[in-house]
């Protein structure tokens, strides 16, 4: 791949780097090590640091050359992980216990950190970068608690890109595509309350383990009856709670799942079919339901005109043909989602797969691909050089 030649040049810096994160990961708004790490390299690479946005987050600043146009541009990567064991067996495995960089988070902080190595070497642009080093991304709100903390007021991008590894596709191989990438992830909570008695005289109960079964048979039709087959959507029950003993029917049960959607009109459909099923079934029953719905993350949009940016940029690093423009979105979600909706940008995925051996992210056995980071960070380089061209 013709990677950057002074990004390839510190290719061995870059993996000292990840190993070293994923060896000490740190969940959501913990991140106080890592931030350290972020923060001392800018520094040394002359870099205006900014800290302490949304608790631990990182802000570089950093001037090209020149600065005729008054233009900047952010690079968005995330730092936290997850809350589970590893079980890779690696050197630098976690040692911290129920924490795993399972996302490849470590490999996104380290690319960022080596593409602004690379600019601040050569500041080879016209205008300001913005390096932004997320925390709290795994389902924590962390970009919209940067932002509601000024991001974007402080730091006044005009746009803003993210990069994710994906071990679904072949190392160096990356998807740019426009519009949806990735889903809205909401969740959603029902509880139905009947009346217990004895399991052996179910006639003097009402029990809510059988509305809440025919509830769940019901609710499959939100999608399949209801949503229009060309736009995805995805509900699923992933959780029945009721009960303690054999013999008891119990008073109450519990329902609890995930609703992926790229659309909001998608989104307030299966909301009001959620709870109409919902209260109708149990009332039939002479029972009640009542439902609690989460909305999360919203779906993560790019946007057109960045995306082709992007994806030229891309193609001068892996080459045209490594560039995928019409991958289908994904159902999961990512909270970059907030920044495009605040700011024109895309959302990139960066091929680490290893052939079919491939472990997929959030897996105990999965580890980034080192291999990738030079192409990411030369990618980061690139967007900047393209976006802000330098004047002479």
């Amino acid at each position: 791949m013709p990677i950057n030649n002074r990004i390839a040049a510190f290719h061995a810096d870059m993996t000292e780097w990840r190993r070293d994160i994923h060896a000490h990961p740190e969940l959501g708004f913990e991140e106080v090590r890592t931030a350290g790490i972020v923060a001392a390299k800018l520094r040394d690479w002359g870099i205006e640091v900014h800290e302490g946005i949304a608790k631990t987050g990182v802000v570089g600043v950093l001037k090209g050359r020149t600065d005729a146009s008054g233009r900047a541009v952010g690079l968005r990567a995330d730092m936290d992980a997850l809350p589970m064991s590893e079980t890779t067996g690696a050197a630098h495995a976690s040692q911290n216990p129920g924490r795993m960089h399972a996302c490849g988070h470590d490999g996104h902080t380290t690319m960022l950190l080596g593409a602004a190595r690379y600019l601040a070497e050569t500041r080879n642009f016209d205008g300001t970068v913005y390096f932004v080093f997320q925390p709290a991304e795994e389902g924590r709100f962390g970009a919209k608690v940067m932002m509601d903390e000024g991001l974007f007021a402080r730091f006044p991008m005009e746009q803003v890109y993210g990069m994710h590894n994906w071990p679904e596709l072949p190392a160096g191989e990356v998807a740019a595509v426009a519009g949806p990438v990735m889903a809205a992830a909401d969740r959603f909570d029902i509880t139905i309350r009947g009346t217990g008695g004895h399991g052996a005289m179910p006639h003097r109960s009402v029990d809510p383990v059988l509305v809440a079964s025919h509830i769940v048979t019901a609710m499959q039709s939100i999608v399949a009856r209801n949503a229009d087959p060309m736009h995805n959507a995805v509900v699923s029950v992933t959780q029945i709670h009721s009960g303690t003993a054999y013999n008891v029917i119990p008073e109450e049960a519990t329902l609890a799942g995930t609703v992926r959607t790229y659309l909001p009109e998608v989104q307030d459909m299966i909301i009001a079919h959620m709870e109409r099923i919902a209260t109708s079934v149990a009332a039939a029953f002479g029972a009640t339901a009542e439902v609690v719905y989460h909305r999360g993350y919203p779906a993560t949009v790019n946007h057109a005109a960045e995306t082709d940016v992007a994806a030229a940029a891309a193609a001068r690093v892996v080459g045209e043909g490594a560039v995928k423009r019409d991958l289908p979105p994904c159902m999961g979600a990512e909270d970059f989602s907030y920044m495009l909706e605040a700011r024109p940008g895309s959302y990139l995925w960066l091929g680490g797969g290893r052939g079919p051996d491939t472990v997929a992210v959030h897996n105990p056995g999965y580890d980034f691909n080192d291999e990738i980071l030079p192409v990411g960070a030369s990618i980061w380089a690139q967007i900047v050089e393209t976006v802000l061209p330098r004047r002479d």
